[in-house]
């Protein structure tokens, strides 16, 4: 059971509504502090739950940790973390079972929907450059429940990230020395537990081990490794391009099945339902569709350089530049691999498990093994290095907010590292590479990383529409200036004037605001302000008003719902589409959708000059939020009972920790109980 303090108890149920995280707060008369109001006692909680984290722009790079990090640092690391050892499968899996020869045009649209997720990240880490990622994002703009929710899945996605590389580390190592490590450990420890593995993997646990001492040494240490690993991959692709454009044959593209529908090549028969309609689009549309929402996945991993803020040598320049040119030179590798792979053999002839070296050996040229050997085990220490980098710094950035235990924040002072979030998280990783199988898991990695994408997407669009600081307080001021006026002067009195005390709460010099003129700033606005609000065009120049951002972030949220129902009708019911009721329900989200992205490009944006912004506002990161919430649809329905059962973990930590103990809960929260105090409620 969940126990809260009494003085939590008492500001939940006799609380006045609370106001956004930086706009000032009226003095609260007694009388509104009414305990018998249940409307006021779930305004409040929502309050708590999406209290905002409070940043101080003067001190914004501010940081215990060593900013070391380059841009270069930072494309490694991105680069590193997004090629891993799939390049080399990936290209031959989509090719010879979904696109035939589109996998390139696959691989292009993969690449814009990375891009939609990858300009987003870029302009967060342009305004907040701090540790954290998404985590961080979403808490500055839209709350701290969603915030730890996104937070405590991407620690779930880096540490099986991490034993999962680390596990096919150990494999593709074991493959070059015949199979011994493997033979020994099978053979000297063999484990028969359901959901166990067969072996214990000591040799995975052992990588992640000799790593986490290497990166709780410093990160500065820990790229230098990483950018010679990415630059051997970088140099044995670039062989594997150039070497396979000599084999080409444009004829490989043209392929047609015979009467029958099947072809004949090298001594083999292949099936029509291999080699489908031939050509270039031998699956369709659709299957090039169905291969961009596989090939997505080989661009997870960017978002391991926004983990990296407070480490950055030039945040709000480095990270927009970096994340931009990591997915650059990925979509390059992989389009220039895909299709010279697809031009080397024909699509049905490739090996779904190792296509580069069958295409090679078909030639003969079997040396080709060696190198491509050598640069997969680059590619999986680089991305191994991608899950174990950022994965402390999201439990370093959690633990500094007081959302998870505190004492995984500490830093050490000679070393400028998180070194007990560090090694504790290398050990979760460790043991879980040693003793578990972990294919049924890898689909968690993506649910977590699209909900990221998603909620950075969210966050763009209400950050958007938010008021700066300085126009809150004009606007806080002005408003309670007309409503007392108005109110005085009906009484035949003065104008109360104007002061604004240590605690950021507006109150007047002559006793206390009146219970109407506190409403009056207070009071959410009515139905027909919103409605006039969402369909008003507001001139070029003008700035977000109180009403604007409460329609921004309202329109937000139902496009959310919107396009989450659209995602499943599209993915779960995309068979039922002919039933008048799943067509309707399918049409009213697509209107809906619709009219919340024509409302959202009405509404006035802030004019704040960052680094970097994201272009075409709001209809790019709306494109993002639809595309990542169909991707998450199309996941198994394990991966969300999976989901749901880490979420519950979560939760309980939260509300029994993170709630109380929360910086924000300290800044915002105790603030206010002191204050009602004072008035003796």
């Amino acid at each position: 059971m969940l126990i809260l303090r009494s003085d939590f108890l008492h500001y939940l149920f006799v609380s006045d509504k609370e106001l956004s995280n930086t706009q000032l707060r009226l003095a609260m008369a007694p009388s509104l502090c009414s305990s018998s109001n249940p409307k006021r006692r779930i305004s409040v909680l929502l309050s708590i739950l999406t209290r905002k984290k409070t940043l101080d722009e003067a001190h914004l790079e501010d940081t215990k940790l060593a900013r070391c990090l380059a841009t270069v640092d930072l494309v490694a690391l991105g680069v590193g973390s997004t090629l891993g050892a799939g390049v080399y499968v990936i290209a031959g899996e989509v090719a010879q079972k979904t696109t035939g020869p589109a996998v390139v045009v696959s691989f292009l649209i993969a690449a814009a929907a990375s891009v939609l997720a990858g300009l987003c990240y870029a302009e967060f880490g342009a305004r907040v450059p701090k540790s954290g990622s998404a985590y961080v994002y979403s808490y500055v703009s839209v709350g701290e429940l969603m915030a730890f929710v996104i937070g405590w899945n991407l620690i779930l996605e880096y540490v099986i990230g991490t034993a999962s590389v680390a596990r096919a580390w150990s494999q593709n190592f074991d493959s070059l020395v015949g199979g011994k490590v493997i033979g020994a450990f099978r053979a000297s420890m063999p484990m028969s537990l359901q959901g166990i593995a067969e072996y214990p993997d000591f040799f995975a646990l052992g990588i992640i081990l000799l790593l986490t001492v290497v990166i709780s040494l410093g990160v500065k240490e820990s790229a230098w490794i990483n950018k010679i690993f990415t630059l051997v991959n970088l140099v044995v692709l670039s062989l594997v391009f150039v070497s396979g454009l000599w084999l080409s044959d444009v004829a490989n593209w043209q392929a047609q099945p015979g009467d029958n529908g099947t072809i004949e090549f090298a001594n083999r028969t292949f099936s029509a339902e291999a080699v489908g309609d031939g050509g270039f689009l031998p699956f369709g549309f659709k299957g090039v569709i169905s291969g961009a929402g596989t090939c997505f996945y080989a661009f997870i991993g960017f978002d391991a350089i926004a983990t990296t803020g407070e480490e950055v040598k030039n945040p709000q320049r480095a990270i927009p530049i970096s994340i931009i040119l990591s997915l650059s030179i990925c979509f390059v590798v992989y389009f220039c691999l895909s299709a010279v792979l697809t031009l080397m053999l024909p699509y049905f002839a490739l090996d779904p498990l190792a296509p580069l070296p069958a295409a090679f050996a078909a030639y003969g040229w079997k040396v080709a093994n060696y190198a491509i050997a050598v640069g997969a085990v680059c590619a999986l220490s680089t991305s191994l290095l991608g899950s174990m980098i950022p994965l402390p710094r999201i439990v370093y950035a959690m633990a500094a907010d007081g959302l998870i235990f505190r004492f995984l924040a500490k830093v050490q002072p000679r070393l400028a590292t998180p070194m007990i979030a560090t090694l504790i998280t290398g050990c979760m990783a460790g043991i879980m590479a040693c003793l578990f199988e972990l294919k049924e898991l890898v689909d968690m990695m993506s649910i977590g990383t699209l909900l990221a994408y998603t909620l950075v997407a969210l966050s763009v669009l209400i950050l958007r529409g938010t008021r700066d600081q300085s126009n809150e307080l004009t606007e806080t001021l002005k408003d309670y200036k007309d409503c007392s006026s108005n109110e005085d002067e009906e009484n035949g009195q003065q104008p109360a004037a104007l002061i604004v005390d240590e605690s950021s709460s507006v109150r007047p010099k002559n006793g206390e605001p009146s219970v109407d003129a506190i409403n009056a700033v207070n009071k959410a606005p009515s139905f027909r302000d919103y409605i006039r609000c969402s369909i008003k065009v507001h001139a070029p120049d003008e700035q977000p008003s109180l009403l604007s951002e409460t329609v921004t972030r309202g329109n937000s949220a139902i496009f959310m719902a919107s396009a989450a129902a659209l995602a499943f009708i599209l993915e779960r019911c995309s068979d039922q589409l002919s039933n008048p009721g799943v067509a309707v329900a399918a049409a009213l989200s697509i209107l809906v959708c619709l009219a919340c992205i024509v409302s959202l490009r009405m509404q006035p944006q802030s004019a704040k000059k960052v680094a970097f912004k994201v272009p075409g506002v709001p209809f790019l990161p709306c494109l993002s939020i639809l595309v990542n919430l169909y991707l998450m649809m199309a996941l198994p329905n394990g991966t969300w009972l999976r989901f749901l059962v880490w979420m519950t973990i979560g939760f309980l930590i939260y509300f029994a920790y993170g709630l109380l103990h929360s910086t924000e809960h300290r800044l915002q929260t105790k603030p206010k109980l002191s204050r009602l105090r004072q008035q003796g409620v």
